[in-house]
């Protein structure tokens, strides 16, 4: 069995792809999955860890995006309802439905104009399967006992819920099953273009060795670093121009009860969430302010912090105070710029820009988690004229993502089975693995507790940890408490410590999978 380990070319060597993507946030691993379906050779490489920066600061939602209806964004809502619907499907581990509860406010927008807008977002979608909008009495409902008295009525509609770094993780190891090769910590330090491809030139960050690499196509799906990609290490000149906002989210002890979640109008006009986290928590977010800095480097601010306690407090009865706060993340959201004045109606929508004067190149502007799938797929086509090999169909749309190999409405049966084969786990414990690896948490359960190994505080496991280790490009504390695990808020500073003292000596040996990558336990699928 072999590991998914950083690669590197042998010395002297230059390894050629028909696509290197540089990026590994959900656009570019969603476009090295597609293509590497369709039968292209495929290298993806990230300068840091996946899904290391705004592709895990999201606020975590599948959905079409209510509030864009107010910018006549029906094609980008219509488009991010079905990929919902689409996602759903072929991701129901990692994925699943909420319902939001959206409070009417007098001083705000009117009634007639939120069920009219909810109308259009029910009906945008067709074969619609989460149920539909209806209307609430918050002085009887459930859903109001955590709302002040002057919020008499609301509505209740249908979105989803999303691990954002899992599903970026699935899909770079779904791409690896279909022939792809994925390097985590490999940066692109140059590429140089010449008329038939790229002569690209890579470098291990951790250990400075560098690689040259040759690609018919690149991709430049850098999010953030997009512009400067094309300019000081491609050389290319942009059409088009990206405009940076910073969301920032926070995170404090459970606000309500229930599984539902809130979205609140705000005098601003801004919408922020108030969503159920982690079973013990509510996330509140997000914010939008224009960002010009470094978008490695990001953190909310305090007037960010203020501004979002403010935002709930306008609705709940029970006050949330800045030192109510146990975790904080913000990310930078790489807009396309369509010159608008507002950061807030800046465009969710994505520009595919394909310069093909000499070895092509794709640059992505903007896109949303949502639509992810459907920038991919379209990618993809644009390059197709460019690549042959690219003409073959598309495939993603129905296809499973690693252990995600039954239908949504099976989930609960699902679980029951698991905990049936691993009886020793706690409650919890099963819960949070089939969320996290659907039925690939089978390759992580283990007979007797004994067998799991070493634990790291709450639920995680030496097993587990050697899972990601294998299989998922964990490297580090960090990638597994908060990129797969999402352990993070439940892990003291030793247990912390400890872990990445594990990890360290696991990296020093030669880790082995416990499956072979993107692979699933077929005698366990439903």
């Amino acid at each position: 069995m072999s590991s998914i380990h950083e690669v590197s070319s042998p010395a002297g060597a230059s390894a050629s792809y028909d696509l290197l993507v540089v990026g590994g946030g959900i656009n570019g691993c969603g476009i090295a999955r597609d293509a590497a379906g369709r039968g292209a050779s495929v290298l993806l490489v990230e300068q840091d860890d996946l899904a290391s920066h705004t592709s895990s600061a999201s606020t975590k939602l599948i959905h079409g995006g209510l509030r864009y209806l107010e910018y006549y964004e029906f094609r980008l809502v219509r488009e991010a309802l079905m990929e919902r619907e689409r996602l759903l499907k072929i991701a129901p581990h990692i994925i699943w439905p909420m319902r939001f509860v959206l409070p009417h406010s007098k001083m705000l927008r009117p009634a007639w104009l939120l069920r009219t807008g909810l109308f259009l977002y029910d009906h945008l979608c067709p074969n619609m399967t989460l149920p539909r909008t209806k209307a609430l009495n918050l002085r009887t409902a459930l859903a109001g006992k955590s709302l002040r008295s002057e919020y008499v009525r609301g509505f209740e509609y249908s979105d989803g819920w999303v691990q954002d770094s899992r599903l970026v993780v699935l899909n770079a190891m779904d791409a690896v099953r279909v022939g792809a090769k994925i390097e985590t910590r490999t940066r692109l330090v140059k590429a140089v273009r010449g008329p038939q491809g790229w002569t690209a030139t890579l470098e291990n960050t951790r250990t400075g060795e560098q690689s040259t690499v040759q690609a018919k196509v690149l991709v430049n799906a850098a999010g953030p670093w997009v512009a400067e990609l094309l300019k000081d290490r491609l050389n290319v000149p942009s059409r088009n121009r990206v405009r940076l906002v910073k969301g920032s989210h926070i995170v404090v002890p459970r606000v309500f009860e229930g599984s539902q979640a809130y979205i609140f109008q705000n005098p601003d006009k801004r919408i922020v969430f108030a969503i159920p986290y982690e079973q013990d928590f509510t996330l509140i977010g997000t914010t939008d302010v224009p960002w010009e800095q470094d978008p490695g480097h990001v953190e909310i601010s305090p007037d960010e912090i203020t501004y979002l306690c403010e935002s709930v407090n306008r609705y709940f009865t029970k006050t949330i105070r800045p030192e109510d706060v146990v975790w904080t993340y913000a990310g930078v959201r790489p807009l396309y710029d369509d010159n608008s004045g507002n950061a807030s109606a800046v465009t969710r929508d994505y520009v595919l820009d394909v310069d093909a004067t000499a070895a092509p190149i794709l640059s992505v502007f903007g896109g949303k988690i949502t639509t992810f799938r459907k920038l991919a797929e379209h990618a993809v086509e644009k390059l197709a004229p460019h690549l042959p090999v690219l003409r073959n169909p598309g495939w993603t749309d129905g296809t499973p993502l690693p252990g995600g190999e039954f239908a949504p409405k099976d989930f609960d049966a699902q679980l029951s089975r698991f905990r049936a084969h691993a009886p020793h786990l706690s409650e919890r414990t099963s819960w949070r693995l089939m969320r996290n690896y659907g039925l690939r948490a089978y390759i992580i359960a283990t007979s007797t507790p004994e067998e799991m190994g070493q634990m790291f505080g709450d639920t995680l496991s030496a097993r587990e940890v050697d899972y990601l280790i294998g299989n998922e490009w964990a490297r580090t504390a960090e990638d597994i408490l908060w990129r797969r695990s999402r352990l993070g808020l439940f892990v003291s500073d030793a247990d912390r410590a400890a872990l990445q003292t594990y990890i360290d000596g696991r990296l020093k040996g030669d880790v082995t999978s416990l499956s072979n990558p993107g692979q699933v336990a077929r005698q366990n699928v439903a």
